[in-house]
């Protein structure tokens, strides 16, 4: 893959990361807190992360020793 097409696809889950994370803060702030919908944000915001690091490490060439 690309490195130009690996920093964009980092670029938009990072902005969903964020969206996530906005979405958490709302649902925790609301007075009847739905704990499955929050799970599964919570989830799919720990996958983005995931993708993210994995992304990351394809940008960094390998070193041999």
């Amino acid at each position: 893959m690309d490195s130009e097409l690996i920093e964009r696809r980092i670029h938009i889950l990072r902005q969903e990361h964020g969206d996530l994370e906005a979405a958490i803060v709302a649902l925790q702030a609301a007075p009847a807190v739905d704990q499955l919908q929050l799970a599964r944000i919570k989830k799919r915001k720990l996958r983005i992360k995931d993708e993210i690091s994995q992304l990351e490490d394809m940008l960094i060439p390998d070193i041999i020793a």
